[in-house]
């Protein structure tokens, strides 16, 4: 512990550590600490964090702090142990990373850290990551009981509705060119719209229907499993119950359906078999928000159609001009309603960029669209959150981005809880 606090005649009880190489290699941390806990707080390096947790009053630790960088990526196996002993002993781990391969980071949060933040800490973040350890374990669900027994079966989530019995909100997200952010932009907007109210949340569900390339359980840390291929290649039998067992849950308020383990042929499934499975999704959630591929196949016209809003993201350069003009063309082709296309500019001039905002202006004229939703450029901590597999909000809440994707969510979800109104 600190010497500072040990000559202390009446010491401070101590409830929490920072664990490092070197503690002063993380000043922000320092401070962050000082503001939060005052003086009830020591410093350890690795060697001496390995032998305190074994004494006694470790028990007493409320968390550990666990501090690294790019230098002890070497050490991982130690500092795994280190997060290892303290969940044997229920102190709770914040992970405090600064230049960490996205593969050494996702080793550490798998071995039982609490909470993460990224380094140099934003503002509050240290705050918010002990306001969130602290938080009581949600109380498990009762085992649904039938009206045999007595009792009705609760529900998952507080909702509309009955499973099986609504009518959500389908939203496809299309990347108009490569990188564009479509995924990021589909995963993070589910799950603002999981989170849209304080409480009576909505139940959303993701989709992702791009069957070669999809990222949606890169970006949740999600597993890719076997058995969303057998049911997509028995799509004919499925039903609410088998479309159920093979979504996942995220965090407990969001159910994704991610793309197959193996890449698939886009037409593994026509427009019919396409069209049972959103039918499906929607009679079973609020939302359905679906990552579509890049790639036209014939059943993008299935699901345009069905959609209620089909977002278009493009990028404020010549090759997403292009596309969305190439996509325009061949829309009106072929008669489909290309008016339900929403455009969105990723990555969009700041406020005060004229000249980008000009820019963007000329671009929309040309192509005879209107761009309605511009996102700003969310920076590192964007492409920092998907390698995490965490929503922004989780780990930068206050990134531009996400604030404007919050915007969203709400104005989509109080358009349909008016329209639900009557």
């Amino acid at each position: 512990m600190t010497s500072s606090v040990a000559l202390q005649n009446e010491p401070t009880p101590i409830t929490a550590c920072t664990v490092a190489r070197d503690v002063q290699n993380f000043d922000l941390l320092i401070e962050d600490m000082e503001t939060e806990l005052g003086e009830s707080w020591g410093d350890l390096n690795f060697v001496d964090a390995a032998a305190y947790l074994k004494q006694p009053d470790a028990h007493e630790l409320e968390f550990i702090a666990i501090a690294v960088d790019g230098n002890d990526e070497d050490n991982l196996h130690g500092i795994g142990d280190l997060i290892a002993r303290a969940k044997e002993i229920d102190v709770k781990v914040i992970l405090i990373a600064e230049d960490v391969s996205p593969i050494a980071l996702h080793q550490l949060l798998k071995l039982g850290a609490d909470d993460f933040a990224p380094y140099p800490l934003p503002e509050g973040a240290l705050h918010d990551a002990i306001q969130r350890i602290r938080k009581p374990k949600a109380e498990p669900a009762p085992v649904p009981v039938s009206d045999e027994e007595g009792g009705d079966a609760p529900k998952k989530h507080v909702s509309t509705g009955k499973m099986g019995e609504l009518d959500g909100v389908i939203l496809p997200v299309h990347g108009l060119a490569g990188g564009a952010g479509a995924s990021t932009f589909a995963v993070n907007l589910a799950w603002e719209l999981a989170n849209v109210e304080k409480k009576d949340n909505p139940k959303v569900c993701l989709v992702d229907l791009d069957f070669q390339f999809g990222s949606a359980s890169t970006y949740l840390d999600l597993d890719r499993r076997e058995n969303v291929y057998e049911m997509l290649s028995d799509i004919e039998t499925m039903d609410d119950d088998a479309f159920k067992a093979t979504v996942q849950q995220f965090n407990d308020c969001l159910d994704v359906l991610t793309a197959p383990n193996d890449m698939l042929p886009l037409d593994l499934l026509g427009p019919e078999e396409i069209e049972k499975l959103v039918r499906t999704a929607q009679r079973n959630y609020d939302y359905v928000v679906i990552d579509m591929p890049s790639t036209l196949v014939q059943w993008t016209e299935t699901v345009l159609g069905m959609a209620h809003v089909y977002f278009g993201l493009l990028e404020l350069d010549m090759r997403s001009a292009q596309n969305t003009l190439r996509l325009i063309r061949a829309l009106k082709a072929e008669d489909l309603p290309y008016e339900k296309i929403r455009y969105v500019l990723n990555r969009a001039p700041k406020f005060t960029d004229m000249s980008g905002k000009s820019r963007a202006r000329r671009m929309a004229e040309s192509l005879d669209i209107d761009i309605e939703l511009h996102m700003p450029d969310g920076g590192k901590p964007v492409a920092q959150a998907c390698d995490h597999g965490l929503p922004i909000a989780e780990t930068a809440a206050k990134n531009p981005l996400r604030k404007e994707i919050v915007k969203l969510a709400k104005s989509l979800h109080e358009v349909n809880a008016d329209e639900a109104a009557g």
